[in-house]
């Protein structure tokens, strides 16, 4: 980090505070928003969809963001998406003013939505912007402003809880969204708008990325790794309910994951730039979570029993396994993206940052989705022996298909380094061609990418 520029220090500090901020914002509900619910009348099976349905929204419309991004303007977006999230704070907190189960729950699903909206515009220009503006160091970055937005999640319910007990259900929302609002300024001030709204959609979309599968297997491990996230905290709580802890020590447990995410995220970036293929990163993050759920449960096919410093140990390793997957699938996925022709700009971010941030949200609707069913059927211990199985089966695959272009490399690769090359030397010249005997006929960058991936 020692050789970023005076701008990529501005970005990279602007982009922290503001994903800080962000993640503090979309996770303060979590220790009081239930009871208020049952408090109207709700029932946690209404009310648990008002969580679930904010990752739903996210993974529908970060594609389309990636997609359109140049011809929105990515400053724009991202400026309009972190306002949008900071009044959609703001509003939640009036909504124990609402009278009724039905008013409450409607108000709460289309805040939550519109928020949703706001949070998958911010992030996708966020990490596109990333991209962008660190070509040569994407996974350090990238992992820092994940490192940021871990410690958001864990601040966001511990600030919360206080400012709500400090002042009730509205003032931590209105606090904590008057804060957000000053760090989407502090974004439009040292990021102003540009002009990009007459430049064309983009000619690709996240299904071109998706035909390639080492970008397929990424966007694969990214999602396993958000259903291990999800599953852990939907599902823990009960778990060591019979270690008999108090209140302040199981915020403590849920701290220590994120706590060793945060930690490990900017390590893991920091070796994937210099020395540590990416493939390699996520065999090793998918094999370490595959311990840890092992551990965890613990799985009964291990002659060990529960209890605190086994779940405190298993709750480390798994932040220092996700951190490795979410950090290299996608500086691999941006790599991958440009190998397999698309080109090496920020239509290309756009995509492959919506199709992260999609594949991560449509984990994080599984892993709760499926956690309590798996609970109350076959017990916890069964149910994290299931997630450790998805996770070695990603070993595996990443392994297999590791070996499989080390010995048979993509044979396109040659040739479509060769066009690009022939392209670039041939747009210098207004009659350059592509072949002989062929009519006179322009040959771009990106129509040969557009012939390539697809």
């Amino acid at each position: 980090m020692g050789n970023y520029t005076r701008k990529q220090w501005l970005t990279l500090i602007v982009f922290c505070i503001a994903q800080f901020c962000n993640a503090v914002c979309v996770s303060l509900q979590a220790p009081f928003y239930p009871h208020e619910a049952e408090m109207k009348g709700a029932t946690a099976t209404q009310y648990s969809f008002v969580f679930a349905v904010f990752e739903l929204v996210v993974f529908t419309v970060c594609p389309i963001y990636g997609q359109f991004l140049e011809r929105i303007g990515v400053n724009f977006m991202n400026n309009a998406g972190i306002f949008t999230v900071s009044v959609s704070c703001i509003l939640f907190g009036f909504l124990n003013r609402m009278s009724g189960p039905t008013v409450f729950l409607t108000f709460s699903f289309i805040i939550r939505i519109i928020e949703a909206l706001g949070n998958a515009a911010f992030i996708t220009t966020a990490f596109s912007i990333i991209a962008q503006e660190f070509p040569l160091n994407v996974a350090s970055a990238f992992a820092t402003l994940e490192t940021f937005f871990g410690l958001g999640l864990i601040a966001g319910p511990t600030v919360g809880g206080a400012l709500y007990e400090l002042g009730g259900f509205t003032l931590p929302f209105v606090v904590l969204g008057c804060v957000l609002m000053v760090a989407a300024a502090m974004v439009w001030y040292f990021l102003p708008v540009e002009g990009s709204l007459n430049r064309p959609t983009s000619r690709y979309s996240v299904f071109s990325l998706l035909r390639k599968p080492k970008i397929f297997l990424f966007a694969f491990t990214t999602m396993s790794g958000s259903i291990s996230v999800g599953f852990l905290f939907s599902t823990l709580e009960p778990h060591i309910r019979p270690l008999n802890l108090t209140p302040l020590e199981i915020g403590l447990i849920f701290v220590l994951n994120g706590f060793a995410y945060a930690v490990s995220a900017p390590i893991w970036g920091r070796l994937c730039d210099r020395c540590l293929p990416e493939r390699a990163a996520t065999t090793m993050g998918a094999l370490t979570v595959t311990v840890a759920f092992l551990m965890l449960g613990p799985s009964p096919i291990l002659p060990i029993k529960n209890s605190l410093p086994l779940c405190i140990c298993a709750l480390v390793i798994h932040g220092l396994g996700f951190g490795a997957q979410f950090v290299a699938t996608f500086s691999g996925t941006q790599k991958d993206a440009v190998e397999a022709g698309l080109p090496d700009d920020l239509t290309t971010y756009g995509l492959v940052s919506g199709l992260w941030n999609s594949s991560f949200a449509l984990g994080a609707f599984i892993g709760p989705s499926i956690a309590g069913v798996m609970f109350d059927t076959i017990g916890f211990g069964w149910g994290t022996s299931i997630i450790a199985l998805l996770h070695l089966l990603v070993a595996i695959v990443t392994i297999f298909l590791s070996c499989y272009y080390r010995y048979y490399p993509d044979e396109d690769l040659s040739e479509r380094t060769s066009l690009l090359q022939r392209s670039a030397r041939g747009s210098e010249s207004a009659d350059s061609t592509y072949g002989s005997g062929c009519n006179s006929t322009r040959v771009s960058r990106e129509d040969i990418a557009i012939v390539t991936v697809d």
